[in-house]
């Protein structure tokens, strides 16, 4: 079980990335390294596939109950994929940055503008991992063996429709090699950690001082 942490908030921490360029794979790595992480749950409309647990894999909710969700500001993002609504739901993600554990999110550039847009944007850490090269990107793609020609195809095709987007993002890495990326990731996400906004208690310790040098003085 992850213990909270009461002296910061946490982060919204938001990986983006156009497949193939490692986003999934350093999201992994991640959660190895601090296992107060917590993954974000998205919620969706679609059925259960076997072997899937609700809450755990995803929040497996009705059609009125996600747009009502969406109607009363629950949603942090959401879009509608081949017939289905998907989307972060706010009040797990708060209930865990308020204990001062940090929220993994593996999504795309506008999952990642709707976050920052939203009642929580102040407390994003939004990082978009670009690849090397698109002919590195494309062999990375191959070297999986997870999907046929014609999926690959596709994913080249959207590849740059990501990657146009490298500009609406707090960091941009540059993943040629897989463990000094990793490395930069963690160095950022300790030092965003210790931003003004996610140390709640320092306005209070600012006030001791203040009473204390008028003490003194």
């Amino acid at each position: 079980m992850t213990a909270n942490n009461p002296e910061r908030r946490g982060l919204l921490i938001i990986l983006s990335s156009p497949s193939g360029a490692g986003k999934s794979t350093l999201a992994r790595r991640l959660m190895r390294w601090d296992e107060s992480l917590q993954f974000s749950v998205s919620a969706t409309t679609r059925p259960p596939r076997p072997g899937e647990i609700d809450g755990k894999d995803y929040f497996f909710v009705s059609e009125e109950k996600f747009r009502k969700w969406i109607m009363d500001s629950e949603m942090l993002e959401h879009a509608h994929v081949f017939g289905n609504n998907y989307g972060s739901p706010r009040a797990p993600v708060e209930k865990a940055i308020n204990a001062g554990r940090d929220v993994l999110f593996d999504i795309d550039w506008q999952g990642a503008q709707q976050i920052q847009q939203s009642i929580l944007g102040s407390h994003t850490l939004s990082i978009f991992i670009l690849p090397p090269s698109i002919p590195e990107l494309k062999r990375r793609l191959i070297s999986r063996n997870q999907d046929k020609a014609e999926t690959i195809a596709k994913r080249m095709r959207k590849s740059w429709d990501e990657i146009s987007h490298w500009d609406g993002y707090d960091y941009v890495l540059i993943n040629d090699e897989l463990t000094e990326t990793e490395e930069k990731l963690k160095t950022i996400i300790r030092a965003e950690r210790m931003r003004v906004a996610q140390q709640p208690r320092l306005l209070d310790h600012v006030r001791k001082l203040q009473s204390e040098f008028e003490e003194t003085t």
